[in-house]
């Protein structure tokens, strides 16, 4: 049996997670899944949790596309910089206010697939190799599409879980 290569181990963790976290979401009775929990926290939904990961997988779009046009893309996104990002992830999260729960899982399943197609396209080569691409610098593609896929996902599983068990105890 042949090994699974870098890129194919991405894939599958980054589908199984993503459908993991939407069955944490389904698991949830439908009149209850647009309820927000009391928390100190950003995210008060599972709606504020998607739209961040479609706004990541957004943000992750245009880097790519800048940088494969041979530009070196503004990272994490214009007026930010990485040690500000607590204040990028409220921007987004104040931005998606008016979102209903369907439009942020049409939205990110989406997304989820162009991220897919954007990995599917590259050789396992082209994604593991550092400095691949000038716009990656010392990094290769699979920093950047791990964390905005099966890392990301994580994090959101971890963060849905929590909020579904509040909303089931309510």
């Amino acid at each position: 049996m042949m090994e699974k290569s870098e890129k194919e181990i991405l894939l599958l963790n980054s589908n199984k997670a993503f459908e993991s976290l939407l069955k944490i979401i389904e698991s949830i009775p439908s009149r209850k899944r647009g309820t927000s929990i009391e928390t100190n926290e950003r995210d008060k939904n599972f709606r504020d949790v998607l739209m961040h990961l479609y706004e990541w997988h957004v943000m992750l779009e245009r880097w790519y596309r800048e940088g494969m046009d041979g530009d070196i893309p503004f990272m994490p996104a214009p007026g930010y910089k990485w040690n500000t990002i607590k204040l990028l992830n409220l921007q987004i999260w104040e931005n998606y206010q008016e979102v209903t729960l369907a439009q942020a899982i049409k939205k990110v399943r989406l997304s989820h697939k162009r991220i897919m197609d954007l990995i599917e396209s590259h050789t396992n080569e082209e994604i593991m190799t550092k400095r691949y691409y000038k716009w990656t610098k010392t990094s290769n593609l699979h920093s950047y599409f791990a964390a905005n896929t099966s890392n990301h996902y994580s994090w959101a599983i971890k963060k849905c879980e929590t909020i579904g068990m509040s909303i089931a105890c309510s």
